[in-house]
């Protein structure tokens, strides 16, 4: 005899699918078993640890413990660098590098500019060859087919500390390459210094193009260049514009590039500052975060200096601050993903957190910090800081995760 397979009656399944799609989330928390659960987690973190988790859809603390304890956070240091970097040039803002000539120097008929040919930086730190080679076309394009001087690199919209302070301003790998206003290669140098190394592949570049020059490629200064870009009496011959800030602070903060955070800072500096340095970049910074009562101690840019500070409590009130704000989008856009991109891409995966929470990580040796936001399952939206000194980064971390995978169950 055989068996017949039995059918349920329609009703039946309609009920039990609503069963299943409408059923509370497995592993759901209320406020207080988050608290609990945030409790006994964050208790494993030792002394030098603070946390402050707020839901920011209604102002409540959910969590706080040593939140307003003074800690190293690493590279959530870069937060401070790309919101200020997004709030004072806007969204859409580029930096500009441009092929100039000194002022007065005419390109003739004949197509020969009469004077050298000055390849200006504006602090873009993803110049590369591709970009070097669309400025040669546009020199070709205007009708420049010989240049009666040399190509020459300038840098000198930023000044040529080529590291950040914890390497005491010199040449640092943790960067993998100098700082400069003209960051060919993400700030290759060579033996030459970036400057000439980037005027000498433009060079090679107009060779390919046909127009030729007379002298060798060096580093030199057109004029005094303001805001980092070209004076204002010598007419650019060609520009090139970066990828828009929105670009650039995702570009910083999902893989956490210290060498975009320190080429920001000094971009700050440049334009809303007292120049292009590292100091002047910082009171920039400062000052936008003092407007949202925000007080850190900022060293650099990139969070590689143990003598940054700040609080779990400090972070949050900047992500609560930025989230109001109309490019609270574009801000969120620039961290990474739990389970998906940057250095959150292989953490946290298969949990409530992943695809849900979005936050910068922070990392050096016996330090972790993790801070970001969290649309939970229940609907709420979240903004929580992790940092822990004097730890086991990997232990940490694994802790902070499953703070994190709780704070996306909140379910009310």
């Amino acid at each position: 005899m055989r068996c017949r397979p039995v059918v349920a009656p329609l009703a039946l399944v309609a009920v039990l699918l609503g069963l299943v799609l409408f059923a509370p989330v497995a592993g759901a928390v209320d406020r207080a078993g988050l608290r609990s659960t945030l409790s006994k987690l964050h208790n494993r973190l030792g002394s030098y640890a603070g946390a402050y988790v707020v839901n920011l859809s209604d102002g409540a603390v959910l969590y706080a413990h040593r939140d307003a304890l003074a800690l190293a956070p690493a590279s959530n240091e870069k937060l401070f660098t790309t919101s200020a970097a997004l709030l004072r040039f806007g969204p859409s803002a580029t930096l500009t590098t441009s092929l100039a000539a000194a002022p007065g120097v005419e390109v003739d008929a004949d197509g020969v500019l009469h004077g050298d040919l000055y390849l200006v930086g504006g602090g873009d730190p993803t110049l590369g060859d591709t970009g070097l080679t669309a400025l040669a076309d546009q020199l070709a394009a205007a009708g420049v087919t010989r240049i009666d001087g040399g190509v020459i690199g300038d840098e000198s919209a930023f000044d040529t500390l080529r590291g950040e302070p914890d390497s005491g301003y010199k040449p640092d790998s943790d960067l993998g390459g100098w700082l400069t206003a003209l960051s060919w290669r993400h700030g290759a140098a060579g033996a030459t210094g970036p400057a000439r190394a980037a005027a000498t592949k433009l060079a090679t570049l107009l060779k390919a193009c046909k127009i030729k020059y007379d002298r060798r490629p060096r580093a030199g200064k057109l004029s005094a260049v303001a805001g980092g870009g070209v004076a204002a009496d010598a007419a650019p011959l060609a520009t090139l514009a970066s990828p828009p800030i929105r670009s650039l602070i995702q570009l910083t903060n999902v893989p956490s590039e210290n060498f975009y955070a320190e080429m920001l800072v000094k971009a700050l500096g440049a334009h809303y500052g007292s120049g292009g340095t590292t100091a002047a970049g910082l009171a920039v910074v400062r000052a936008q975060l003092a407007a949202f009562g925000v007080h850190p101690k900022l060293v650099d840019g990139s969070g590689l200096s143990r003598a940054d500070q700040t609080t779990a409590r400090q972070l949050v009130r900047l992500l609560e601050r930025m989230d109001g704000q109309d490019t609270s989008a574009t801000w969120r856009a620039s961290l990474p993903i739990a389970g998906k991109t940057g250095t959150l891409r292989s953490r946290m995966r298969g949990t409530a957190a992943a695809g849900r929470c979005a936050a910068k990580t922070g990392t050096l040796i016996g330090v972790s910090a993790l801070s970001g936001y969290c649309t939970t399952t229940g609907g709420q939206n979240v903004a929580f800081s992790f940092i822990e000194n004097r730890v086991c980064n990997y232990c940490a971390k694994k802790v902070e995760d499953r703070m994190v995978s709780a704070i996306a169950r909140l379910d009310g």
